[in-house]
């Protein structure tokens, strides 16, 4: 029987690795930093340029798909969800890091076919590492196959989580709260790489237990939630129910054992979900 998103899943991977060639080449001149929602919600020329990239090519071979981008949504498109093929694309996973040389850029990209995401690829160009996930198929890393870790045990693992770009101090305050119970369950460690699909890669890898935050967009885990599930994971929602890719809150985590564990510790607020129009938002 005929793959029917083979030629997707290997254009996804040509234009991340092309993507990613931009970005590299980027961080060697001038990089123009704009903002977005805040003072710390960064853009540069560089995402807008590399969105452009991957949707304009990938419009020109799948002219019927639809794409929801971290650039376009913030530019004013709506993140509407739908049944059609769908291309979900942070072109610049981490700009931040890439503002600041701080080694860890991601180029993101998810598909979904009625709304179940069917393969992610995440290329973390500094690294220079391909992380592929399909659905049934597997994920790997540079062709070796992924395998999330075997810890059971919460005081054996390491867990990575993100500040957000959020400053309003009691949002601040709750993600702090949550890091220091989490911390002094204890367990052995608590991470940032300033990327979440790296984060979620690095779960899949058994390189960490696990991944949590609120605040994330569609486009910053679509790709990462087949790699983390391929390579043996799970995901819930950060109170113990079913992962939403639109929520915009996340727990992807080895095994159940280690992200309920997690999940007792959240202290949870208010992210509105990416798929409300932007019309309806306070």
């Amino acid at each position: 029987m005929t793959d029917p998103w083979q030629e997707a899943f290997d254009h996804a991977v040509a234009v991340a690795k092309k993507a990613g060639a931009v970005i590299r080449d980027a961080l060697q001149n001038e990089v123009r930093v704009m903002t977005k929602s805040s003072s710390v919600d960064l853009v540069t020329q560089t995402d807008q340029r590399v969105e452009k990239i991957i949707i304009s090519s990938v419009a020109e071979k799948f002219p019927e798909h639809s794409f929801i981008g971290e650039e376009s949504v913030a530019a004013g498109k709506p993140c509407v969800f739908t049944d059609n093929p769908t291309w979900i694309v942070d072109p610049v996973d981490g700009t931040t890091n890439f503002v600041h040389g701080f080694p860890f850029v991601a180029v993101s990209i998810g598909f979904a076919v009625n709304k179940q995401l069917e393969f992610g690829v995440v290329y973390s160009c500094l690294e220079d590492k391909m992380y592929t996930g399909r659905k049934g198929k597997g994920a790997f890393c540079d062709g070796e196959r992924l395998q999330v870790s075997d810890v059971t045990e919460i005081r054996k693992s390491m867990i990575i989580s993100e500040l957000g770009s959020n400053r309003d101090k009691e949002t601040v305050g709750k993600i702090f709260s949550t890091m220091q119970k989490i911390l002094c369950i204890p367990v052995h460690g608590l991470r940032g790489s300033g990327t979440a699909a790296t984060n979620m890669c690095l779960v899949a890898s058994g390189a960490v237990e696990a991944f949590f935050e609120i605040g994330i967009h569609c486009w910053d885990i679509a790709a990462g939630a087949v790699i983390v599930t391929e390579a043996g994971g799970v995901l819930l929602d950060v109170d113990g129910g079913p992962f939403d890719l639109m929520s915009r809150r996340m727990v992807s985590a080895n095994n159940k054992t280690i992200a309920d564990r997690i999940i007792k510790e959240i202290d949870i607020f208010e992210a509105e979900r990416d798929d409300v129009p932007k019309k309806q938002k306070k």
